[in-house]
Formats: C-alpha cells, sequence, structure tokens
C-alpha cells in the first residue's frame, strides 16, 4: 500500500530524488506538516524542502512590498509558487560525455548553464529552459532589446553560443536548439544581471 497521492502516481512529470522519493510528495509533507525519519535523515528531501522555504520566504515577503495597484497577494503569492515549484524540480540525469563513460548532470543544472550561456549575447535575458528528447532538445525563451535590428540573427547567435556551451563546457549532445522571443525590452531591461546588481544603491 502506498502513501503517495494519486496524481502524483500518474503525473508524468512528476520527479523523483536520487532517494527514491517522489518530490512532489517532499514537498505535500512539508507544506503538511508530516515528518519521518528518512525526510529527516535524507540529504537529497532536506535539501528540497530548504530550497522550497528559502523561496517561498522570498515570495511571500513581496506581500511586505507597496503595491502600485490593488492586488491579491494571497492569489499572486500562490501563482509564483506553483512556478517556483516547476522550477525546482531536479529534473532527470541526462547523460555526458560518451555512451560509455556514465557520466550524468541533473537537468536543472544543465538549463541553469545554458540559461547563462545565451546571456552571453549582449543585451539578451534568458527566462525559461526546457530540456528533452534523445539526443536532448533545447526550448528556450528570451527576452532581447527592443533596438535589434535583425532578431533571426540575434536567435542564431544564442543557439550558437548555447551548443557550444553545451558541446565544451558540459560535453552534452543537443539535438535541436528553439529559441522563442517572448518579448523585445528597452536597454536598461536588457542589461545582463549583474551590471544591474552591481549599479544598485
Amino acid at each position: 500500500m502506498t502513501n503517495l497521492p494519486p496524481d502524483a502516481r500518474t503525473d508524468p512529470d512528476d520527479e523523483t530524488l536520487p532517494c527514491g522519493r517522489l518530490l512532489s510528495q517532499v514537498w505535500a509533507d512539508w507544506e503538511e506538516g508530516v515528518h519521518d525519519d528518512h525526510t529527516a535523515q535524507c540529504a537529497h528531501c532536506r535539501l528540497a524542502v530548504a530550497d522550497l522555504e528559502r523561496l517561498e520566504s522570498q515570495v511571500r515577503a513581496l506581500d511586505s512590498e507597496p503595491a502600485q495597484q490593488p492586488v491579491d497577494a494571497a492569489s499572486f503569492i500562490d501563482r509564483v509558487m506553483d512556478v517556483v515549484r516547476l522550477e525546482l524540480r531536479p529534473g532527470r540525469p541526462l547523460p555526458l560525455g560518451e555512451a560509455d563513460e556514465d557520466l550524468r548532470i541533473m537537468e536543472n543544472v544543465a538549463a541553469r548553464a545554458l540559461r547563462r550561456a545565451a546571456e552571453e549575447v549582449p543585451g539578451v535575458r534568458a527566462g525559461s529552459c526546457r530540456l528533452g528528447g534523445t539526443p536532448v532538445d533545447v526550448d528556450l525563451s528570451v527576452h532581447v532589446p527592443l533596438t535589434t535590428p535583425d532578431v533571426p540573427a540575434l536567435a542564431q547567435q544564442i543557439r550558437d553560443r548555447v551548443g557550444v556551451t553545451a558541446d565544451e563546457r558540459l560535453g552534452l549532445h543537443l539535438g535541436e536548439i528553439n529559441v522563442r522571443i517572448t518579448d523585445l525590452v528597452s536597454e536598461d531591461e536588457a542589461a545582463p544581471r549583474s551590471a544591474q546588481e552591481g549599479s544598485a544603491p
């Protein structure tokens, strides 16, 4: 007999931690205050809970920030946390190097590296990065400068940068690299995160 909820047992997108527990079940237990010896001692479960707790605290802190327009804070926080839960999923292990090398990298780690690679192209801000298939296909969403003279050419630069990073830095063999332009932004908005943080008072 299992104590997993039906949606956790049947959801093909649910992730299994290296310890064998479903990530959705670990989060559900934490939110409901359910504790057991495994969760208390398992480094994988503790890390998943710590990440979720840290991000949820940061999101809920937004409720104390002054808003320009009236918002339903509870609804907003719930929507953001839904996204957080999706982004925190460690994903599946992806093969690195040659087939006989038995090397793996977790999907979210690879996605983070590929987002950073995309942002090496001047003015680009990377959003979501989904990996799947064999060989691994990339579905990357980005914001690009409003003043971009040739958007298709810029998208190709992003593909090239992501491809080089996957091959030379990670040893990850990619299939298709799909770049979706989701917004055109001003120069200030398109500035790299490090530049924005460095100029903050």
